[in-house]
C-alpha cells in the first residue's frame, strides 16, 4: 500500500526514495576523507562494499572514489 501511494504522489517507488536517501548520505560521508569507502558502506548498512560501490555508480555515474576525488 505505502509503495503504491508513494508512486502515485511522487512518481517514484519506495526503493527509489531509499536509494536516493542512501546516495545523499553517502555523498556527505565521502566528503570526509577520514573514513574509507568500505567504512561508509558498512555504516550505511551494506554487507559488502562492492554492492555499495555498484549502487553508487549506477545512481551517480561515478564510483565513490571518483566522487571523492572530484569534491
Amino acid at each position: 500500500y505505502l509503495s503504491g501511494l508513494l508512486r502515485t504522489e511522487t512518481g517514484r517507488s519506495a526503493k527509489d526514495h531509499i536509494y536516493g536517501f542512501l546516495i545523499e548520505r553517502a555523498k556527505t560521508a565521502l566528503l570526509n576523507p577520514s573514513h574509507s569507502v568500505s567504512e561508509i558502506a558498512y555504516t550505511l548498512g551494506f554487507d559488502y562494499p562492492q554492492n555499495f560501490s555498484k549502487l553508487f555508480k549506477s545512481k551517480t555515474g561515478m564510483s565513490p572514489k571518483e566522487f571523492r576525488s572530484q569534491n
